[in-house]
């Protein structure tokens, strides 16, 4: 009986984690049919930090949601310059679980995500600036305050506004107030702004 030649884009067949563990190994193995597979070789690759690109791929890619949890759990722990871009790319995805899963990653990788942080503020898609302010939430950075008072002050989409003063109600001090006041001068038609800025100056003076 003559070999079987397996063409080049077919993975090899594996049973669990019985593949090879090299990292290139493992990359093939992200693309295997098997789920079980490919969660596997996600698990292992946070050994390997030069393959978050191949990571970034098969998340964007992967439909099962188990597999797509533990890719994201490496690329988190791996959290380098590829890996936020990759996770950046997600929150201009169609598919809503995927760019709230991505905003939960990123949440876990302040320092990270700080230096892109501004440019996501102002990202020219309102909706990704609604995003950024979302990870602003859980995001333990110093900067936190004064990257939501710059929204407030020179963001002209109400909704990215309204999610901004939410915030600050939760985490501002004593500088919020003034450009909480400016805010609501700017918006003096938007009933949503006016009742939640009023309720972060509160929340703040009693604080």
């Amino acid at each position: 009986m003559g070999l079987i030649k397996q063409t080049a884009n077919e993975a090899p067949h594996v049973e669990g984690r019985a593949a090879g563990r090299d990292c290139a190994g493992l990359c093939a193995q992200l693309r295997h049919s098997d789920a079980e597979a490919r969660r596997w070789a996600a698990r292992d690759l946070v050994d390997c930090p030069d393959c978050s690109q191949e990571l970034v791929d098969a998340l964007q890619a992967e439909q099962d949601a188990s597999v797509r949890e533990v890719i994201l759990t490496s690329i988190t722990r791996i959290g380098d310059g590829i890996a936020v871009q990759g996770l950046v790319a997600c929150l201009r995805s169609e598919e809503a679980d995927l760019r709230n899963e991505a905003i939960e990653a990123m949440k876990q990788l302040p320092e990270a995500v700080a230096p892109i942080m501004l440019g996501l503020l102002m990202d020219e898609d309102s909706d990704v600036r609604i995003f950024a302010v979302n990870i602003l939430e859980s995001l333990r950075h110093p900067q936190v305050e004064a990257w939501l008072l710059q929204v407030i002050d020179i963001d002209d989409h109400v909704n990215v506004c309204g999610t901004a003063v939410d915030l600050l109600g939760e985490v501002g001090g004593s500088a919020s107030l003034a450009s909480l006041q400016r805010l609501k001068a700017r918006f003096a038609e938007e009933p949503y702004i006016q009742y939640a800025a009023d309720l972060a100056i509160k929340r703040i003076q009693e604080n």
